[in-house]
């Protein structure tokens, strides 16, 4: 037959237009890819700057990791989280479950105390979509004779695909068996649908258009003491009694049943170095010393050694060694501070001037933080010509202390060294020692905290010390718990630091002291105070935030068993913090209701609810306070006006709440804290 005329003109003026240029190979392989990738994977969390930074987790304890999964039409889905140790070859494979609005999660145990990656895989689940649509319309009274075909053939290409165990394939090749003796159309369906066949699938079906996240990501799996710690800070120097002698290593262990007694873990030490005598400074930083006058153990460095010295005071390598066995024994780890920084008198001045920064006269430079001055300390450079040689001695230093048992690290001032040497530094150490922990001091801008933390550090200091009223408490608190930082910024809530004594406490007499303890102790899972807290000691440097006649310049001999101690409410709350699971978790923290801001009230629980502890705190040290409050029954499923069993954490009285609201009184001249244990129903 003849094309009309149209038709002609038609063809003829196609073939006069230009043709598109054909595609070459590269792109048809880049659009194939481009159109197999049916599936969507974001939202990962923990994901920390794009996958730059490892996230943190504790080793042999759940981590939760989701991600938003999904894809165009109505299809179903699968997905699972994939996971091994960096370096190794292999993945682990756990499913992920929808957990809502196209959020995956799963939960994983990484076993080990080392660096893992991760990633994600999900699939078109074609078996869970004919399961899905062909009992729609089976009961919609439709022929499914040609749908039972398709699912016939989807158990086929399972049992036969490789993906299938052997008894997953000798199952599903049962069901196919069977399913050519069965004639009508709902018993082969029963039979192509039923639980054990899709379970069977889930495990064994093939994963069409397998698709996998575009980054493997990182994860740390710290030891539990990263997570989870009660530090005791106290200088060796002033533990022998008597202010006019220096103290000894074996003065700290006569001194460890005391630390052991209060619940601590970690036993903090400052400086322990020979100090220089160069602009050495005098009792409460006096500019001239006086003689017999020890100065400050952080200008470190005489021609008794460097940082791989020992103050010849305090004792010998041996006694040294001597001090950590005994510490071990009494269930303490040993933590000691990396100070990066120098006296005037440090040997590293005349093997390495070019560490340090030299003014034009030829004088070296002091520290200096205006208005502060610290002549008694010089710093050192990390570029120019002290690079790399500094940065490995310093690495070195640290390695040097491993060598001696010490794996806890509380480092000065990190927020005044280059980022980029912290990372390799750490990772460095990290590679070989991975049970290192390293606490940031820094006290410093957020973004920069939180750098270091991403960074590699372990703990960081925090804003917490500064944090009095319960607005400023719940905000922080609630951007620690929640927000991005979670996942790699674990605080350590120090109430009060050789540096710092806060205004609070130098005015709220003992009944702030023992707020601010249990709110450091229960609101964070690391915490830690400096000797002297237990005594309520807070006379300061008059309009400062510093502590009048300081250990940091002189030699102390304090009576810890003084009136007015507060050793029986650390006690309480270091037993509290071991035997409930619930404090062991520092994200697991809800503010509730109490209607006057002069108390806080907050819980902490584990995911089971099993562990559920609820915590009043009066904010004011000087007036009574009483507030209602919102028994959270609707943690438990429980309605407005149902009862729940509670046992007072403080006395060991049990008694029962009856109803949402409840009335609390808080006189903190007699205790200005209360601590209760929720009872779920049917437990004991």
């Amino acid at each position: 037959m003849k094309a009309s005329a149209a038709t002609r003109r038609s063809r003829h003026s196609a073939d006069l237009r230009p043709r598109e240029p054909r595609s070459q190979p590269q792109e048809i392989d880049a659009l194939f890819a481009l159109a197999a990738n049916r599936i969507a994977i974001e939202g990962v969390s923990p994901e920390i700057d794009g996958g730059r930074f490892p996230a943190k987790c504790v080793a042999g304890e759940p981590v939760l990791i989701e991600a938003d999964i999904f894809s165009y039409g109505h299809e179903t889905i699968d997905a699972c989280l994939l996971y091994r140790p960096a370096g190794t070859e292999g993945w682990s494979e756990q499913p992920m479950t929808l957990f809502e609005n196209d959020r995956w999660r799963a939960t994983v145990v990484l076993g080990e105390n080392r660096l893992y990656q991760f990633t994600f895989g999900a699939w078109r689940d074609l078996y869970a979509t004919w399961r899905k649509e062909v009992a729609k319309k089976h009961a919609a009274g439709r022929n499914i004779a040609i749908e039972l075909e398709e699912g016939r053939c989807l158990l086929q290409d399972a049992a036969r695909s490789g993906r299938a165990g052997p008894d997953d394939a000798a199952e599903l090749e049962q069901v196919l068996a069977s399913f050519e003796i069965l004639l009508a159309d709902t018993q082969r369906l029963a039979l192509l649908s039923s639980g054990a066949v899709a379970a069977v699938m889930s495990r064994a079906g093939v994963r069409t258009n397998l698709c996998h996240y575009d980054k493997v990501l990182e994860i740390f799996a710290d030891r539990k003491a990263a997570a989870f710690s009660a530090w005791y800070e106290l200088f060796p120097r002033s533990q022998s009694g008597d202010p006019a002698r220096h103290g000894t290593f074996d003065d700290v262990i006569a001194r460890l049943p005391y630390v052991r007694d209060l619940g601590f873990d970690v036993l903090y030490f400052p400086p322990i170095h020979p100090v220089g005598r160069t602009n050495r400074k005098g009792r409460n930083n006096s500019l001239k010393a006086e003689p017999g006058d020890v100065g400050s153990p952080y200008a470190i460095g005489s021609e008794d050694g460097g940082h791989d010295a020992i103050h010849p005071k305090l004792g010998s390598f041996e006694d040294f060694h001597r001090l950590m066995a005994a510490s071990r024994q009494h269930g303490l780890e040993v933590a000691i501070d990396f100070a990066i920084q120098c006296s005037p008198d440090h040997p590293w001045i005349m093997a390495h001037p070019e560490w340090f920064d030299w003014r034009p006269d030829g004088s070296i430079k002091f520290a200096e933080n205006p208005p502060k001055s610290y002549e008694d300390i010089v710093n050192v450079h990390f570029h120019n010509d002290a690079f790399p040689g500094l940065w490995h001695a310093l690495r070195d230093i640290v390695l040097f202390w491993i060598g001696h048992g010490v794996k806890i690290f509380r480092v000065d001032n990190p927020h005044t060294k280059p980022f980029a040497f912290w990372e390799w530094m750490i990772g460095e150490v990290r590679s070989r020692h991975p049970d290192a922990i390293f606490l940031s001091e820094g006290f410093t801008r957020p973004k920069v905290m939180k750098r270091l933390a991403k960074v590699g550090f372990n703990q960081s200091y925090s804003y917490f010390i500064w944090r009095n009223s319960k607005a400023e408490l719940e905000e922080y608190l609630t951007e620690l718990t929640q927000e991005e930082c979670r996942h790699y910024m674990r605080p350590n809530f120090f109430a009060n630091t050789p540096d710092i004594n806060p205004a609070y406490l130098q005015h709220s007499g003992r009944p702030g002291f023992q707020a601010r303890l249990i709110l450091a102790g229960t609101l964070g899972s690391n915490y830690g105070i400096y000797n002297g807290f237990e005594i309520c000691e807070a006379e300061a440097v008059p309009g400062k935030e510093e502590y009048l006649n300081s250990d940091k310049y002189e030699i102390r001999a304090r009576n810890m068993d003084e009136p007015g101690n507060i050793q029986w409410d650390i006690r309480f709350l270091n037993r509290l913090r071991r035997n409930h699971r619930a404090l062991q978790d520092f994200t697991h923290l809800a503010f509730y209701k109490a209607w006057n801001d002069n108390i806080i009230y907050y819980g902490k629980r584990t995911a089971d609810l099993v562990d559920f502890l609820l915590f009043h705190v009066c904010l004011d040290p000087h007036s009574a306070q009483g507030a209602d409050f919102e028994v959270p029954l609707w943690e438990f499923g429980l309605p407005d006006d149902a009862s729940i069993e509670v046992e007072d954490m403080v006395t060991g009285h049990r008694f029962t709440w009856h109803g949402k609201i409840q009335h609390i009184h808080l006189d903190p001249f007699y205790k200005p804290y209360a601590v209760w244990r929720l009872i779920p129903p049917g437990a004991r």
